[in-house]
């Protein structure tokens, strides 16, 4: 319990230092879901959007992980697809233990409820956002998700448009020239901001974070570094520093 209240506390400190606007309601809200559910909005668990917070895909998957899920399960709705008009509907069953008959969490997608930038990735936008849902439900989370909403207001569509072609991770070339310009402008170190971005996305390694995943990265690491360079700095110091070169 300790810990989590220092998490708590963690985490107002760097949301402070992230959103300067919060009002003592969004504080205190803050301090109440990074202790229950011990999120950090350092790593990215947690957004603050429109005046309301939003746990992110990275913050469910950490959370369950610390749980001990016991597996997740996705299924595509036949009856409710189109793939000719990028239309799906995924259904998401979370085990939280072995012996659980399992918490379903349905997620749709198509192109006019998701950004410009993930047109073309919709079957996958579906399946974060079915997860998502399974996974609140299986651990209490009376938040959204982020990746829930249809878009990410005054900042998902900052990001310039990007091409077509969806078979490389690590979100095509302009998403890597956006992170190589905001590593260049704000001079951070490639290396720990390769670390930072695979803490972000809940991932092994950046290859296997999907699209949505990395574009949303490279928008919170731009808004940080315009609002508090120095506060960013800190959290890429808490990084062992790889020893191979990570960002080209």
């Amino acid at each position: 319990m300790k810990r989590k209240k220092t998490a708590g506390q963690t985490s107002i400190r760097t949301a402070r230092k992230i959103w300067t606007n919060l009002s003592r309601e969004a504080l205190t809200r803050l301090r109440e879901i990074a202790t229950q559910h011990d999120f950090s909005v350092g790593a990215g668990d947690l957004i603050y959007l429109n005046n309301g917070w939003y746990v992110t895909h990275t913050g469910l998957i950490g959370l369950a992980r610390r749980k001990r899920c016991s597996g997740i399960h996705v299924e595509a709705v036949d009856s409710l697809c189109d793939s000719g008009a990028n239309r799906f509907v995924l259904k998401a069953t979370v085990f939280p233990s072995k012996g659980s008959s399992g918490f379903i969490g349905y997620g749709d997608a198509d192109p006019s409820n998701v950004s410009s930038l993930v047109r073309g990735a919709e079957m996958r936008v579906a399946e974060t956002r079915a997860v998502n849902r399974a996974l609140r439900k299986a651990y209490g989370i009376g938040i959204c998700s982020v990746e829930e909403i249809g878009t990410i207001p005054n900042t998902g569509e900052k990001l310039p448009p990007q091409n077509t072609n969806r078979n490389g991770n690590g979100g095509g070339p302009k998403v890597r020239d956006h992170l190589c310009q905001i590593i260049r402008q704000h001079k951070l170190d490639p290396e720990l901001v390769k670390a930072y971005a695979v803490d972000f996305c809940g991932t092994k390694t950046l290859r296997d974070a999907s699209r949505e995943q990395v574009e949303n990265f490279v928008q919170q690491l731009a808004d940080w570094a315009e609002k508090d360079r120095n506060a960013l700095v800190c959290q890429l110091n808490s990084y062992p520093h790889p020893k191979q070169e990570v960002v080209a």
